[in-house]
């Protein structure tokens, strides 16, 4: 077929559809020719065409007639150094980094290398192998279609959110409530029982794993293993196409309306740190065979090799200008055209690297961000720590951003394990961690507070486990963090002991109320709700199987109780304006006290300290909470001259009387006067 080929334009960069016929834009500074591959709707027939025209550094043409649902990749020409750092290969086909969608998932194979794998020169051999048969193709789409019905962002204000983090599959594949045929994607995300269930917990805003397309490794295929989690992306703008039950991309947009309906926020988990592609034994799929010396760090003394920050093999370079522009497109294009409320920057610190490798708070991504008038007004959420030096950034990031708090996860994991000296720690976490965060005028909502999350033990295998037991991930254990900070209660993993179930279920109940009656934004992780459980394994990047699927049609009567008992104390912390508070409490509004009901002084601090206490007291609210970390029952004196009532306690065992209350151990209870 001929067509008729224009200049087209250089901006927007992508393909972009306006009635009459498709315009495609393609960066490349350092690429000769590029040419435009389309397909027919089998993938089989490829058609060539030469982008016409070269501006400001970007190839582009446009086609006349072509129309959305048109298959398409590309073909970029260049040097094949690199020693020097190029390394184009017109024999793989490339996915367009602006690609709306694709035909299928990304899974690798020796095609998409762009050397020879048996060659002894190794990368710097060149492949002439065609990859057109490997390479899912990008697919022009139509953004005007979709009707919103006027559903509005819900805007949830950020000292009343609660984030339920989450993986759309894991959430959705065992749940008998959701039809076969829609688990493990968008639609059965936004099934109606789905969403009657997260409403019904109360939660504010789902987080939802990586969903942009993403690689499925050769390291992991070749144990029969694949990438669940999703953080070795493709394309940004893309979702991982099984996501779409019926391969439409409005699926999306529907579940986010649906969403919105309920009244929660949809955030999403990205990755712009590193890609799929790896580091210089990768494959060129997109990025790499476009333009490699711009859109990654380079290691400045040998350009074979990358910069990598992130331990995926090279770091992106969000530096240069025309990778930034990339990401910021994409996240104005989930932002307005999906009307996504919000995202979480895995491993943020490499983001706001400078040319010098170091984090920076004025770098440019960070700058750019804070002018966008766009973004300024969603949920932004740094994991604000990378791999490379000087990459454990918690607190350093710039006001209006809030960040994973792991320094809560941490002090919330020791002081529950019964560990001695961090009793005064776990006071400043209960608060805010107004040590971290109370600078520049930050408020405590911008500590995301989290015991647990996708990386590490479940809530109930963090009181069952001392060691990780990754075994099926077929590293001989090796992989996951060995620090986890975990006790098993008594014994490892599985046990019929009802002493010991008892009291893994306690201190679970414990940890659950510690994370929501804590000043701060609270993060669950899903499937802690119910007690889900891992066996073990704090890894399970790639155990896309029931393994780390929640198994909601096995619930356990204690898995039940702490579904009911999280109810509760996610209605309490919203009925409760002190743990919605914009400010971090003064030390009048919030005195600790001691079993006896006198105040704490700063060397009752320096003791063996496992029991904590706090008054709160101003014009909001009147609380006296009691965190018991001791394994025995602690008596405490109750504050005098006011009357005092039990709204909330974990252990469902504590004793009020007249003026004192005698606290369980492993557990925590709160009065209201």
């Amino acid at each position: 077929m001929s067509y008729e080929v224009l200049k087209g334009y250089p901006y927007p960069l992508g393909a972009q559809y306006d009635g009459k016929g498709v315009n495609f834009a393609l960066f490349s500074a350092h690429a000769q020719k590029v040419e435009l591959c389309l397909f027919d709707k089998n993938e089989k027939h490829e058609e060539r065409i030469v982008l016409p025209e070269y501006t400001d550094e970007v190839f582009h043409g446009y086609v006349v007639g072509l129309k959305p649902g048109q298959l398409y990749g590309y073909r970029v020409y260049g040097p094949y150094e690199p020693e020097k750092g190029n390394r184009y290969n017109p024999n793989k086909l490339l996915i367009d980094p602006y690609a709306k969608q694709l035909t299928r998932a990304v899974k690798a194979h020796n095609a998409l290398l762009g050397y020879n794998p048996l060659s002894v020169r190794e990368d710097l051999s060149f492949s002439r192998k065609n990859s057109a048969p490997y390479v899912p193709k990008c697919i022009v789409t139509d953004e005007q279609s979709f009707d919103w019905e006027n559903v509005k962002k819900p805007l949830i204000p950020w000292d009343e959110e609660i984030i339920y983090e989450t993986h759309l599959k894991g959430f959705t594949m065992l749940n008998p409530e959701i039809n076969t045929d829609i688990r493990g994607t968008f639609a059965g995300l936004s099934s109606q029982k789905a969403i009657q269930y997260l409403k019904s917990l109360g939660i504010h805003a789902v987080e939802l794993l990586p969903i942009a397309a993403f690689m499925e490794s050769g390291f992991l295929q070749e144990k029969g293993l694949t990438n669940y989690w999703g953080y070795d992306p493709i394309a940004f703008m893309a979702p991982h196409a099984p996501y779409l039950s019926g391969f439409d991309l409005n699926e999306l947009k529907k579940t986010v309306r649906l969403f919105h309906e309920a009244g929660i926020e949809v955030i999403l988990d990205v990755v712009y740190n590193h890609t799929g592609e790896g580091n210089h034994k990768g494959h060129t799929l997109c990025y790499r065979g476009i333009d490699n010396q711009i859109y990654y760090r380079l290691n400045k003394d040998n350009p074979r090799f990358y910069d990598d920050t992130t331990g995926c093999g090279a770091s992106f370079n969000l530096g240069h200008p025309r990778v930034l522009q990339l990401v910021m497109d994409t996240l104005r294009y989930w932002a307005d055209t999906v009307q996504i409320d919000g995202f979480r920057f895995d491993l943020a610190t490499t983001l706001a690297r400078n040319d010098n490798n170091q984090y920076a708070i004025n770098s440019d991504f960070l700058s750019t961000v804070q002018q966008d008038p766009t973004l300024q007004r969603l949920k932004l959420i740094a994991e604000p720590w990378d791999l490379g030096w000087g990459g454990y950034q918690v607190g350093a990031f710039r006001p209006g951003w809030a960040e994973w708090n792991d320094k809560f996860r941490d002090t919330a994991r020791r002081f529950w394990k019964g560990e001695e000296g961090c009793a005064s720690e776990m006071a400043s976490r209960l608060t805010g961690s107004s040590d971290v965060f109370s600078y520049k005028g930050r408020k405590p909502w911008e500590s995301v507070n989290f015991i647990t999350a996708h990386d590490g033990f479940t809530m109930y295998d963090l009181v069952s486990y001392n060691q990780k037991h990754n075994e099926a991930n077929g590293e001989n254990n090796r992989d996951g963090n060995d620090n986890n900070l975990s006790w098993n209660s008594g014994a490892e993993g599985e046990t019929n002991n009802q002493n010991i179930l008892n009291n893994r279920e306690r201190r679970a109940r414990a940890l659950m109320a510690t994370l929501l009656l804590s000043v701060g934004t609270p993060m669950i992780q899903s499937g802690d709700e119910i007690l889900s459980t891992h066996k073990g394994n704090n890894n399970v990047y790639a155990q896309d199987n029931e393994l780390s699927w929640i198994d909601w049609s096995h619930i356990s009567s204690q898995g039940k109780r702490m579904l009911e008992f999280t109810k509760k104390l996610i209605a309490f912390r919203k009925s409760e304006p002190i743990l919605k508070y914009g400010y971090f409490l003064t030390p009048e509004e919030c005195i600790w006290l001691k079993p006896n009901g006198t105040q704490m002084q700063e060397n009752d601090w320096q003791h063996f300290v496992r029991t904590i206490a706090c008054l709160i007291n101003n014009e909001n609210s009147k609380l006296f909470i009691i965190f018991n970390a001791f394994n025995e029952d602690i008596t405490y004196q109750i504050p005098s001259n006011v009357h005092w009532r039990a709204v909330l306690d974990s252990s469902e065992k504590m004793k009020l009387n007249q003026d004192n209350i005698i606290v369980p151990a492993w557990s925590v209870v709160v009065l209201k006067g």
